[in-house]
């Protein structure tokens, strides 16, 4: 017999065969509310726990704790696995069933209340073993099959849901089961290495889920690297490669997904606190000082947005943080003074000094502020007792080696003009001279507070100023010559003009080891007063960065706005594009890269868009074909006479009139106007123009870079 007409005969014999006035008032109460009924069983275990003295209350916390996260894991497994699967519920297709609860348009395999409630019966299960009698400990186990039936009864899910719910609830439980088993003897073994494991662990589980479920849309920018990872090439106008690349390779993983796109954002930030506690724990002998190191990076707010908003900064704040890792094992592989190294300690140094200049190439090909590294680097080895190394060959090996890697950016601007460096210097105000602005300068210091928060903002500079000690005096001039030069580059820079938030952020990085040494070090009431209340104020600030509705921010005060609202602007204009008659000849179009970019996204099947020049600066759109070269979809080149019957539509952000220059490039338009909402806010208007018949666009160049 098929298994899915067995499926279905067992769904009636249950739905319809087991059918009494009993079961129609227990079963949808326990399909709805079943899980009290574990409430009093938990209390009785706890209070059991408590009056024997004998180590079994330990044992109820470990149940109670492994089967709340039995219950959250499984809870989202078993969604994605029904938006995969995408099995219709039976109450949705057979004809005859008794419905006694709602029948939710979610998909039905596996059933969520199985899973969730044999994951976190199974804890209890195990963890009570010795301590109960067996019928007590098969409660949980029974309860949860009475839940799981329920389901079927109530006529909501198949059989075979409940089942592989059941099955899974229970691996997922004995998964966790067996880690706690490890964790505990590692723990015994290596307990920083242990908590930095379970954190990053958990965080990443976070991270992961709330990419998948969260609020944020890709940010404008997110979208603008995705596009160029559609088209990879040895450089890019604003920025290096390495972006596109890494967004490829998640790409082609995981598809063109957000997920896909901001994977990459989870493990560059994992690695980093990863690498944060092995420098910590090389420079300081000392893991209390790695793992404070570690934790405290993805909980402050500058840090903490890129373990999910894939941009640049992610794999940059690895890079930097791999190259001071190799930076110190290169400085201090030198032999002891006035002993000349064996060949073997020298193939050693070599290999450190190479590696550090690969991982600084690395950095250069994410992002050019890793030229401060180099500034860095020489101002430590020219004020410290390392200074000897400028006179080997070892140092000028790495930045060769660096170069090397960082070449084929040089090619690429060789070959275009050299744009970069004209938009690195438009960046840096180089052509408006010497001038004073104290009011980007104060918001600039206010922006930097913010970020960092105040109390660790104080912590930094005292500790940099208070353990200058001879007994870590190389390590002082390390985080001091890599922290202080950085930020006073940009404190000075902002009284010429405005400095983003983040352009600063490689300097905070030592600076981070700064308030680890003073958590470590210092350990006085006050101390320890000022350290909780620090961390309680940035990981507070990171959660409501992730979760800004929790204070609800008005929208032009909510940084997170413009990661809103884009999947609207994609569905509406998705819509006018399927209406079209012909939308393989539809040229989609804004005169914003950050508008081009998101629709390139949010439109079905990420046709290629274009950025018109109305006189703007350049972007990297105006080094691909225009519109008059190409097609959104096929890829077909034409050459004038364009060919008829060519229409577009054009996004402009704001309720804004149609420009003159783009109405002349097509026959006639029509203008709607779209409002996107977050819930009942107001977050932006669009106006969209659908033109008709069009006759060929004059591009301007750039009015600068």
């Amino acid at each position: 017999m098929d298994i899915t007409v067995l499926d279905e005969k067992l769904f009636f014999l249950i739905n319809h065969g087991t059918s009494n006035n009993f079961f129609n008032i227990l079963m949808p109460a326990l399909s709805a509310k079943g899980y009290l009924l574990m409430v009093p069983y938990v209390g009785y275990q706890l209070w059991k726990g408590y009056k024997d003295k004998d180590g079994y209350l330990q044992k109820i916390f470990w149940a109670m704790g492994i089967a709340f996260f039995s219950f959250l894991l499984s809870d989202w497994i078993g969604q994605e696995m029904k938006n995969s699967i995408q099995r219709v519920r039976p109450c949705k297709v057979l004809e005859g069933v008794r419905l006694l609860a709602g029948c939710t348009t979610s998909g039905s395999m596996p059933s969520n209340h199985a899973f969730n409630s044999f994951a976190y019966a199974m804890s209890f299960f195990y963890f009570t073993k010795g301590h109960i009698s067996v019928p007590w400990r098969l409660y949980p186990l029974l309860l949860a099959s009475f839940v799981a039936l329920s389901r079927v009864y109530v006529g909501v899910h198949y059989p075979t849901d409940i089942a592989a719910g059941a099955l899974l609830g229970c691996g997922v439980s004995l998964a966790l089961i067996y880690s706690h088993k490890v964790v505990i003897t590692n723990y015994r073994i290596r307990p920083h290495e242990t908590v930095l494991f379970i954190a990053l662990m958990a965080l990443s589980l976070f991270r992961i889920y709330y990419i998948l479920h969260g609020p944020l849309d890709l940010s404008p920018d997110e979208a603008h690297y995705w596009e160029w990872s559609r088209r990879l090439d040895l450089s890019y106008y604003s920025k290096g490669p390495m972006i596109a690349y890494l967004i490829y390779l998640g790409t082609l993983l995981f598809g063109d997904t957000v997920f896909g796109i901001r994977v990459m954002a989870v493990i560059f930030s994992a690695l980093s606190s990863i690498y944060l506690f092995k420098l910590g724990k090389l420079m300081y002998k000392e893991e209390s000082v790695g793992l404070y190191s570690a934790l405290l990076l993805p909980i402050i707010p500058l840090f903490g947005a890129f373990g999910i908003i894939f941009t640049i900064d992610s794999p940059f704040i690895f890079f930097w943080i791999l190259s001071l890792f190799l930076f110190w094992k290169a400085i201090t592989a030198e032999g002891l003074h006035g002993v000349e190294p064996d060949l073997p300690q020298l193939d050693g140094r070599l290999r450190a000094w190479m590696l550090l200049g690969l991982s600084m190439g690395l950095g250069l090909l994410t992002k050019y502020t890793m030229a401060f590294f180099y500034l860095c680097g020489f101002l430590f080895l020219v004020f410290s007792e390392k200074r000897s190394l400028l006179r080997t060959s070892r140092p000028y090996l790495a930045v060769l080696v660096s170069f090397l890697i960082f070449s084929p950016v040089i090619i690429w601007n060789m070959q275009h003009d050299w744009v970069t460096v004209r938009h690195t210097a438009g960046q840096a105000h180089l052509a408006e001279g010497v001038t004073l602005s104290l009011e980007s300068f104060i918001e600039f210091i206010g922006s930097q507070v913010g970020v960092i928060t105040p109390i660790f903002f104080g912590i930094m500079f005292f500790a940099l100023i208070r353990f200058r000690t001879s007994k870590f005096s190389l390590q002082h001039k390390v985080l001091s010559y890599f922290s202080v030069p950085v930020i006073a580059f940009f404190i000075v820079k902002s009284l010429q003009g405005k400095v983003q938030a983040n352009w600063a952020m490689p300097g905070y990085i030592t600076g981070i080891m700064a308030i680890a040494l003073f958590f470590v070090l210092t350990r006085s009431k006050t101390a320890e007063m000022i350290k909780w209340t620090g961390i309680s104020m940035a990981l507070a600030v990171t959660i409501v960065s992730y979760y800004p509705s929790l204070i609800r921010l008005p929208v032009k005060l909510d940084p997170t706005a413009r990661l809103r609202g884009w999947t609207g602007l994609g569905t509406e204009v998705t819509k006018i594009y399927d209406s079209m008659s012909d939308n393989e000849r539809v040229l989609i179009f804004s005169d914003s890269y950050q508008v081009a970019s998101e629709l390139a996204f949010y439109v079905k099947g990420h046709p290629t868009t274009f950025c018109i020049n109305l006189g703007r600066r350049m972007n990297q759109y105006d080094l691909w074909p225009n519109m008059n070269a190409t097609t959104t979809r096929m890829g077909q080149m034409w050459r004038s006479p364009l060919p008829s019957g060519i229409n577009g539509i054009f996004v402009r952000a704001d309720n804004t009139d149609m420009p003159q220059e783009v109405a002349e490039s097509f026959d006639r338009f029509e203008k709607r106007v779209l409002r996107v909402y977050d819930k009942k806010n107001l977050l932006r208007e669009y106006s969209l123009f659908i033109c008709y018949n069009f006759k060929g666009f004059k591009e301007r160049l750039p009015a600068t870079y």
